[in-house]
């Protein structure tokens, strides 16, 4: 006699299953800025103290001995090689703060998202409001750096209100990386890890400091698909008052980057409420 096997119908939907997203994620979103608006000045001077740091001492410092680089073909200063690549480092380490120990704050130590999500508002749109947030906290300081950069006359490239999107993109992709590091956490020591083991390399290995050029064949070849390479890419250039020579191709590789990391970022936040 064939045995049967009834289906589980006590499972709950899988947690793979497509992002379930609305209009209530901008209520979210609203919370966190009038919380932050309280906290707004010594959040941008501890958001674009240390870059700017790095700038001066880096780039008028070691600016001074390097004198130009060629890049592209181009002679250009060194300070203004820096500012094109630490500017794209800023926003992605301004989201990567922002999704990781403050998100984890209100998920786990607040209980934020336990009251908001005893109201209409469902996972998924806390998550993609977590993401949005970041990617603001990012633009922000990155605006506030760029601010500085115009004004010591670093770069006057008109191109560079086309950057400023794309730094909107550096800031969602590099925000839904850190999601799936705050999904993962069992406390605020697991995020250094993160800035150790992933951002950290990523930051040299991607032009930010020296041209990739100069990376061994192997290194060189790895460096080309990491997130922060390809943000470089596609700002650097206009800083230098140029278009990138591959956009599509840089512009596709964030792109691809951000929806992965998002939708497995949401995929194991959901998997974290379940259990």
């Amino acid at each position: 006699m064939r045995s049967t096997t009834l289906p589980d119908r006590t499972a709950g939907p899988s947690i793979w299953r497509p992002p379930g997203l609305s209009g209530r994620w901008w209520p979210v979103f609203l919370r966190h800025l009038r919380v932050w608006r309280k906290l707004a000045v010594p959040s941008l001077v501890g958001n674009i103290a240390e870059p700017l740091m790095w700038l001066v001492a880096f780039g008028y410092g070691m600016g001074a001995l390097v004198g130009e680089l060629t890049v592209n073909g181009q002679k250009v200063p060194y300070i203004l090689f820096l500012a094109s690549g630490s500017i794209c480092m800023s926003a992605m380490n301004a989201a990567s703060f922002e999704a990781l120990y403050s998100a984890y704050s209100r998920m786990e130590v607040q209980k934020t998202w336990d009251g908001i999500l005893n109201t209409p508002v469902g996972l998924d749109n806390i998550v993609l409001a977590e993401m949005l947030w970041a990617a603001f906290k990012a633009l922000f300081s990155a605006t506030a750096i760029l601010g500085v950069m115009l004004a010591l006359g670093i770069s006057h490239s008109p191109k560079l209100w086309v950057a400023w999107p794309v730094l909107l993109g550096v800031g969602v992709m590099f925000s839904s990386i850190a999601l799936i590091f705050n999904a993962l956490a069992k406390s605020y020591d697991f995020f250094t890890y993160y800035f150790t083991l992933v951002l950290t390399p990523m930051m040299f290995l991607s032009g930010v400091f020296f041209p990739r050029e100069q990376l061994p064949p192997l290194v060189r070849a790895v460096s080309d698909w990491l997130p922060l390479t390809n943000a470089i890419e596609l700002v650097r250039p206009m800083f230098m008052d140029q278009w990138p020579a591959q956009p599509l191709r840089h512009a596709l590789v964030l792109a691809v980057t951000t929806l992965l990391a998002f939708w497995l970022a949401l995929a194991l936040t959901r998997r974290r409420f379940a259990r």
